[in-house]
């Protein structure tokens, strides 16, 4: 039988960030690489094909198809750096309250694999689920960990390790991650 184990969840973006890594992420390839001006009509034409499919991954990729393995291999670092001096100051003292009473604290995101381990590598999170991005492609998904993926992503996390979860608080700032958060008692 498997033990219950209570559960925290935080989402990243606004929640323990401020903004959105994919879109800062890109803000910053745009001051840092010649690369994003170039694609700017493509990136232009998705951002009015997102006015029709919001929760769309097409437009997503295509606004983002300029990044290359190059540009992430240089830019990444640097723009983590930037963006943990930007985080919120309660986000890891949270964390370190909600392990220190036991609970097993997750990270769920929709920033890609790229990112968002890296950005909270400093936190002591139990774990930490994010979009997966293509290696040779990484403005393409494998698996997109937004709305109700973070529900999927979630569930196949408890049956990997074999847990009876009791999600206690979950932590976000958007409506779209409300189907995660209302698996919590608390949101």
């Amino acid at each position: 039988m498997q033990k219950q184990q209570k559960i925290v969840i935080f989402d990243f973006d606004g929640t323990l960030s401020a903004g959105d890594c994919n879109m800062e992420f890109g803000k910053y390839c745009f001051r840092h690489s010649v690369r994003p001006w170039l694609f700017l009509p493509v990136i232009a034409f998705a951002g009015i094909a997102r006015l029709f499919n919001p929760s769309g991954i097409w437009w997503r990729q295509t606004m983002r198809c300029f990044v290359t393995q190059k540009m992430v291999k240089k830019l990444v670092p640097g723009f983590i750096k930037k963006h943990k001096r930007e985080r919120f100051g309660w986000s890891a003292d949270q964390v370190a309250t909600e392990r220190a009473n036991g609970n097993i604290v997750i990270l769920i995101s929709a920033g890609p694999d790229y990112l968002i381990p890296y950005m909270v590598d400093d936190i002591e999170f139990d774990s930490i689920m994010c979009s997966q991005m293509e290696k040779k492609r990484p403005w393409k998904y494998k698996f997109f960990c937004w709305g109700v993926n973070k529900v999927i992503a979630f569930s196949a996390w408890i049956h990997d390790n074999e847990i009876d979860p009791d999600v206690v608080r979950s932590y976000s700032d958007n409506k779209s991650d409300l189907p995660i958060m209302q698996t919590a008692r608390e949101e």
